[in-house]
């Protein structure tokens, strides 16, 4: 499922730097490969290694040592000299064995035991007994099977008998078609592959049962000859008798009877049967009978292992997985049905072969050291131990003097350089052996930090942190951890220190974060590495998705709103029933929501909002119920009602037992309930949330405090929402008790320059354990050996120490105890006694200008003990403040206005105030480009000349020089003319241009310009007036067009026009033969002639509407509507050519014939017979 494969990923980098930080703790102790150290296996093939007889063999083996190991191989227990065999090669720089199969080589002949030894100077390793076998998948032997005749209700055993394979095939049972066969409580097969009936029934009748066997190894499958089964039911069995038989004859065979149940298989009361620890059982017991018996499973004297324990084969098959030796035992299967039963003991023996109790370990010893290899093993029987020094049983290797075997010990005293070897441990037994190497390496080496330096951890708050520091010495070192670089050595309950140097902080705080000094030494040197460490803040989802009831196409919405550390980017991803989102346009994904549109049934589902850093995960669900949209009525989602019936029972000191009875769900299952206290004694009235349970309990043990008065209340939970609380519980006073904590939110800050106000959040009322509930605040001055002056106080969260030094450090701590004790010893925090102003301005302020608009400011830093205070920043005062936080000693000043005198000073600030201020500096800026002028007019326009007026700019930004002018005409279509440009000296401030064209737009850009550049312009326009001639010429057009003797003319011409074309038009439908009625003539289509005759029309082509144009605006009436098909189809019936066209109106142009040899003058008859219509329109 994608829901697993996310939260694997979503793992937490702190849980999984856990777990691999454990492993290096329990994994021997590494040599760097620099060092000189005898050969380790590192990889070896199998022990029972079946090979595919197809292909190449490979017998891996790979050491590792300093010096690099050779490598020699044994086959059979006596030397294999691979250089003499063509077909067998050793990889360069290994011990891997190829064997060349596919190149004429027979794997049989490779068959055998190999053994693989690596060796060096300073000791030789072996591998395991290697047992090569190829896999062999034979054919089934030939055989004649004779057809199954069984009466009804019998039993019956099709018995597969697959050929001995290597490894055994898989079997299973099909028919002619590749089909599986059906099996069930009454067919079924057995382990040994048998195809068992407890009763057979007509339909059990077929002539194609089938056993296959399948040899994976080989990526084969055989087939055994098709089995026939007849099945004889007692109708049919009685019909032939009666064939067979005179009407005189008794006859009739027994219908068919129900029979008490009989073991097929395992036969008699008991067997046995032996299993290897770790390995699977399988008993079996399947029974015949009628009807079909069911089975069950017992250990006599005892319970079948839970969570190990499965029944399969429709519970004939008990199925125990990692067996031990407890599994040991009788078994016992029972086939039951209505008749009767029967029972079949099995006596399970487990034995094991040999397993590590504890397998030798690699040792490294430095020169005079001593040190032990351990060797215990377990198995049944016992397994013997033998040791093997270098691959050579231990009796017969050299001697050393340093060396004592001692049974499963050997016990080193006192080793030197020669002593170095690899040591082999062999604990068999008859069901196998265990080997294992491990090295002596006698060295003298320094201390090496193998951990890179400065690496970087980063975990989250409150979860475990680990921070690495692997070594390597001989001696072995000592590791000490230090926090920060001068910092005291680590020691208390706080951390954990692991033998492999791993320093684990169990719940890492804010205050952890920091640098992190781990040293190593032995008596031959020592060496350090920093490592750091970061805490961030947990990924949190601040408003979670809720359960949503929607309408079928309606828009639902979830919302996942995280809140997170700002180092860390986080992903979102959404998920429905634990799987990706359907890739549907409907579903979108917003920043911190997903909106289904249009849902439907399919929606329905679980939608999970998962939230992933590098660092952490967390996830939250809702359910999106879809129902039925109205008028079907749906079924009415509510809140819970309250629980009922709170009984309060086994009251105790710290704990007390809650019960209830569920209200009314409301047609949507209770999840969970809230259960709310409220403490009468100190805060009455008030409800405080205890606990929350699952919505299938209705019991909960609940914790309590000492001397609060508790009453209880319990809310129920749906996907609706929370039901009313219950009614209280009774009251419940606990006894009182000393405080089990202390306030929080210890400070120590001064409020003026001689106290030390210490506050804290006081505890709640419960929190008090008892009465008479008081504060011991203590306070020391820092890195002074003072001892601590403490004061009790009662019913307050603030205490003042008065007559302290101006800001020193000071450690603060404050304990609660009431009238039976004191809380716990509380932990100290560091506060400062109150700040003064500082007392020194900052020195040497110098200024610089980068530029018209900007200057960078510098100054010596003060004195940190002048500060009188944290330091908070410095100001720069000048015709505005700004302010620069933290302690530095440079700022920029933007925002500067060109050409300007400023004079400014700077101040340190404190958390008390400023201080006194530095001695004024003056500097100006340098001249910049102007602003834009700030008008510009253009007045008395003549036929050539128009004035311009303007204002200067409203910052200068230093000494004008001259103003620039450009302008263009523009013609009626907007496009622009050549530029002129104009210079004007800095004093004008107006002109008049002249030799203008008359009635003509001019687009003006005017600026201002200083000896830097040009400023920004301003743009106008303005328009030369017309000439009289022009003008008086236009008045006297516009008024002919006025007047009415010409409206009149203009409307006799349109009416004789329009008389013309109707004249036409009527000659056009009434007179002589037209092209189009020669073609018709032509055709004589008989589908067409007889609508001619029914209409009353002549054969030629009317004028009827729906051959009209149609104009805009006019309307087709409902039953002559105009198909586009008709239209076709019409046209291809005359036009057999490509040469008509159509008008906009659409109307034919040209002939209805293609033939290009038509004479002109038809052709220009047709094309100029308009319709009046479109005349009137083109008129128009």
């Amino acid at each position: 499922m994608k829901l697993n494969f996310i939260l694997q990923m979503s793992i937490s980098t702190s849980k999984t730097s856990l777990v691999l930080f454990l492993c290096q703790i329990i994994s021997a102790l590494d040599v760097p490969l620099d060092l000189s150290q005898p050969p380790t296996i590192t990889q070896q093939s199998p022990k029972d290694y079946i090979v595919d007889p197809r292909e190449n063999i490979v017998i891996q083996c790979e050491a590792k040592g300093k010096p690099p190991p050779s490598f020699s191989w044994t086959r059979n227990g006596t030397h294999f000299d691979i250089d003499k065999d063509a077909q067998v090669t050793m990889k360069p720089n290994s011990g891997t064995l190829v064997i060349n199969i596919m190149n004429g080589g027979k794997a049989e002949a490779y068959e055998g035991v190999y053994q693989c030894t690596a060796r060096n100077e300073r000791g030789a390793a072996i591998s395991n007994n290697i047992v090569i076998r190829p896999s062999r998948s034979p054919l089934w032997t030939k055989e004649k099977l004779e057809p199954n005749h069984v009466r009804e209700g019998d039993s019956l055993v099709l018995h597969c008998r697959p050929p001995v394979g290597l490894p055994p095939p898989i079997i299973f049972w099909m028919d002619n078609a590749f089909q599986r066969l059906p099996q069930s409580e009454r067919v079924s097969q057995g382990l040994n592959g048998d195809l068992y009936f407890s009763n057979v029934q007509p339909e059990d009748t077929r002539e194609d049962y089938i056993c296959y066997a399948r040899f994976n190894h080989t990526q084969t499958i055989q087939q055994k000859q098709p089995i026939s089964v007849k099945v004889f039911s007692m109708d049919s069995l009685n019909d032939t008798i009666a064939a067979n038989l005179s009407d005189t004859d008794i006859y009739g065979a027994k219908p068919v009877t129900e029979r008490q149940p009989v073991l097929l298989t395992p036969t008699g009361s008991t067997s046995t049967k032996v299993e290897l620890r770790g390995n699977v059982l399988l008993l079996e017991c399947i029974a015949a009978g009628l009807p079909t018996p069911v089975i069950r499973w017992i250990k006599e004297g005892g319970e079948l292992p839970a969570n190990r324990t499965f029944f399969e084969n429709f519970k004939k098959t008990l199925k125990i997985i990692d067996v031990s030796e407890a599994d040991s035992g009788n078994y016992k299967c029972i086939a039951r049905n209505a008749l009767g039963s029967v029972h079949h003991v099995i006596s399970v023996t487990v034995k094991a072969a040999p397993y590590w109790i504890t397998a030798p370990r690699n040792l490294v010893l430095s020169p005079g050291e001593d040190g032990t290899l351990i060797c215990r093993a377990n198995g049944n029987p016992k397994p013997s131990i033998s040791w093997l020094a270098n691959g050579v049983p231990i009796a017969i290797a050299p001697e050393d003097p340093s060396r004592k075997v001692d049974g499963d010990t050997i016990i080193f005293s006192h080793v030197q350089e020669r002593s170095s070897a690899v040591y082999q441990c062999n604990a068999s037994n008859e069901y196998g052996y265990l080997l294992a190497n491990a090295f002596v390496n006698v060295l003298a080496e320094p201390p090496r930090i193998l951990t890179p330096a400065n690496k970087l951890y980063q975990v989250i708050a409150d979860s475990p942190a680990l921070l690495d520091c692997a070594y390597f010495g001989s001696p072995k070192p000592e590791i000490e951890w230090f926090k920060g670089v001068k910092g005291s050595i680590l020691r208390g309950n706080e951390y954990v220190f692991h033998d492999n140097g791993t320093l684990e902080i169990p719940v890492a705080q804010k205050n952890n974060a920091g640098t992190y000094t781990c040293v190593a030494r032995n008596e031959l040197g020592k060496i350090q590495n920093e490592v750091q460490l970061e805490i961030k803040d947990p990924t949190m989802i601040i408003k979670q998705p809720e359960y949503k009831v929607i309408q079928r196409y309606g828009q639902v919405s979830f919302e996942c709103i995280i809140k997170h550390d700002s180092t860390l980017l986080p992903t979102v991803t959404w998920l429905k029933d634990n799987d990706e989102l359907p890739d549907d346009e409907r579903f979108l994904v917003g920043k911190d929501n997903l909106t289904i549109m249009n849902v439907t049934d399919k929606d329905d589902g679980t939608y999970t909002c998962i939230v992933n850093t590098t660092l952490d995960s967390v996830s939250a669900s809702a359910v999106l119920t879809v129902v039925a949209a109205p008028p079907t009525p749906a079924i009415i989602y509510a809140r819970p009602n309250p629980p009922f019936d709170l009984e309060l029972t086994g009251q105790l000191e710290r704990s007390i037992d809650l019960s209830w009875i569920p209200g009314d769900e409301n047609n949507s299952p209770i999840t969970s309930f809230v259960i709310e206290f409220e403490d009468a004694l100190h805060e009455p009235g008030v409800w405080r949330y205890q606990t929350e349970v699952p919505g299938s309990q209705t019991t909960a043990q609940l914790k309590l405090s000492p001397y609060v008065n508790y009453s209880f209340r319990v809310i129920a939970v749906n996907r609706i929402g929370r039901s009313q609380p219950s009614e209280p519980s009774e009251q419940y006073l606990t006894k009182s008790a000393s405080p089990d904590e202390n306030p929080a939110n210890v400070q120590g800050i001064g409020s003026e320059p001689d106290n030390l106000v210490i506050t804290w959040e006081p505890l709640k009322g419960f929190q008090s354990n008892g009465p008479g509930l008081q504060y011991k605040v203590s306070w020391r001055q820092k890195d002074v050996d003072d001892e601590w002056t403490s004061v009790i106080v009662a019913n307050v969260s603030k205490y003042i120490v008065s007559g302290t030094p101006t800001f020193v450090p000071y450690e603060v701590k404050v304990q609660a105890l009431n009238d039976l004790g004191y809380a716990p010893e509380p932990s100290e925090v560091i506060g400062h006694s109150g700040e003064d102003l500082p007392m020194v301005a900052p020195g040497n302020v110098q200024v610089h200008v980068i530029n018209s608009t900007l200057a960078k400011v510098h100054w010596d830093p003060v004195p940190l003990k002048s500060v009188r205070g944290h330091l908070q920043g410095y100001k720069i005062y000048y015709w505005k403040i700004l302010t620069f936080r933290g302690n530095k000693t440079f700022g920029m000043l933007p925002g500067l206005e060109p050409y300007s005198s400023y004079k400014l000073n700077v101040r340190v600030v404190n958390g008390k105030g400023e201080g006194p201020a530095s001695p004024d500096k003056v500097f100006k800026t340098p001249e910049g480009v102007p602003s834009s002028p700030s008008f510009l007019k253009i007045t008395n326009p003549t036929l050539d000349s128009l004035t311009l007026e303007w204002g200067s700019p409203t910052h200068p930004n230093g000494v004008l020089t001259s103003y620039t002018l450009k302008f263009q005409p523009i013609n009626n279509t907007h496009e622009l003319g050549p530029l002129v440009e104009i210079r004007i000296p800095a004093n004008e401030s107006s002109l008049i241009l002249k030799n203008l064209n008359y009635s003509t737009r001019y687009k003006f850009y005017f600026n201002a310009q200083t000896s830097v550049g040009s400023g920004s312009q301003i743009t106008e326009e303005a328009v030369t007036i017309m000439d009289e001639g022009k003008i008086s010429m236009a008045s006297r057009q516009v008024d002919i067009a006025t007047q009415g003797w010409f409206i009149g003319l203009m409307c006799a011409v349109a009416l004789l026009i329009l008389i013309l074309l109707i004249v036409c038009f009527i000659r056009r439908n009434k007179g002589g033969k037209y092209p189009v009625k020669e073609k018709e003539d032509a055709h004589a289509d008989p589908e067409i002639q007889p609508m001619k005759e029914d209409d009353g029309t002549f054969g030629e082509y009317s004028d009827a509407e729906d051959h009209k144009p149609l104009k805009k605006g006019s309307r087709t009436p409902s039953d002559r509507t105009v198909k586009k098909e008709d239209s076709d189809d019409s046209l291809v019936d005359y036009g057999e050519g490509v040469n008509g066209q159509f008008n906009e109106d659409g109307s034919f142009i040209g002939q209805y014939s293609g033939k290009k040899e038509k004479e002109p003058a038809e052709g220009n008859e047709s094309s100029e017979a308009p319709s009046p219509v479109n005349a009137m329109n083109s008129f128009v």
